[in-house]
């Protein structure tokens, strides 16, 4: 046969959230299938793309994990940004062709003020170097093509900005300063963006040369894997990594069942409980980690939002056990 035939892997039910710290270079939909295929789970998903010339904070969700997906996706996001100010470029970032070069001349109280008036509700235009999507494309892909597409500026929210570092490098032309800045942030907030419009404020122009998440929602970096560390561990040592699969709601409200209680709210049947309104809720069954799903109590009734199955909850109570069956990769 002319074809190479694909290696087969066995494939097993995974449940969990692993932080991956994303490398340079990488989608996050090839660091998905990546690891996927070291844990050899049945199912796998991501919180939300990071860019590839982005790094760090990736969590991926497993098995009953990925039902919760889109809570990491809506969550608030931290980065780690750097940018050179002086330097304006086509796309913003590094990989672009300089536009323009000014000298800089930028004070820390005046990059400091400049940053100050960013926080809070404000509008972003997307970047044609972006994913976002005009009839069916991605904007990049137009950008590419030398087509400039308008677009409708967005509103997201900057909780915070901390300048970490300063690094004047000094020289005549004057156009090496380089600052990195801590931004906590809503989700779909273009930090590439965000860094031209400081540029553009300071009056010198800016781009960004790297970016790191450092954290989405209640999770951080702190403790995340490289696909090289996973690599070179035992299967054992990769699962002893994984969070449990509520982490992307670890900071909601917790309701537990008994056994009666849990087996109708798996099957979606309301349940009077004498506890105040709440939009969102973690919802368990008698066992410590019998983990049921979401829900939310409207009228002193718990709804359910989004339930696991019974096999899933059964898979969370019981060690990620091999199994023999053979799906081509």
């Amino acid at each position: 046969m002319s074809s190479a035939v694909r290696q087969r892997i066995p494939r097993r039910a995974v449940h969990g959230v692993l932080l991956l710290d994303k490398p340079l270079g990488l989608s996050s939909n090839d660091a998905l299938m990546k690891a996927k295929r070291l844990y050899r789970a049945e199912k796998a998903g991501h919180t939300g793309t990071l860019d590839p010339l982005a790094t760090g904070l990736l969590p991926l969700c497993f098995g009953a994990a990925t039902k919760f997906s889109q809570i990491g996706l809506d969550a608030d996001k931290a980065y780690r940004a750097t940018l050179k100010l002086g330097i304006t470029t086509t796309t913003g970032d590094a990989e672009g062709e300089v536009l323009q070069r000014a000298e800089v001349h930028v004070t820390g109280a005046q990059f400091e003020a400049v940053c100050a008036t960013f926080l809070g509700d404000i509008a972003q235009v997307p970047p044609m170097h972006s994913a976002l999507k005009r009839d069916g494309k991605p904007l990049y892909e137009y950008a590419r093509a030398g087509i400039e597409i308008e677009r409708e500026a967005r509103s997201v929210t900057i909780h915070r900005i901390d300048i970490a570092e300063r690094q004047h490098l000094g020289l005549a032309n004057g156009t090496d300063d380089v600052w990195s800045i801590d931004v906590r942030c809503s989700k779909g907030t273009y930090i590439r963006t965000l860094a031209e419009d400081i540029g553009r404020a300071l009056g010198c122009g800016a781009h960004l040369v790297a970016l790191q998440r450092t954290g989405s929602g209640p999770l951080t970096l702190a403790g995340a894997q490289t696909l090289e560390t996973l690599a070179a561990m035992t299967e054992a040592e990769r699962d002893a990594l994984l969070h449990d699969a509520d982490s992307l709601i670890a900071d909601w409200p917790l309701v537990r069942l008994d056994d009666e209680g849990a087996g109708r709210f798996l099957s979606g049947v309301r349940r009077r409980l004498p506890l105040p309104n709440t939009p969102r809720v973690r919802v368990y069954g008698p066992q410590a980690r019998a983990f049921l799903g979401s829900g939310h109590i409207t009228g002193g009734e718990l709804i359910s939002t989004r339930l696991l199955s019974p096999l899933e909850v059964q898979g969370l109570l019981a060690p990620i056990r091999e199994t023999n069956e053979v799906i081509t990769t």
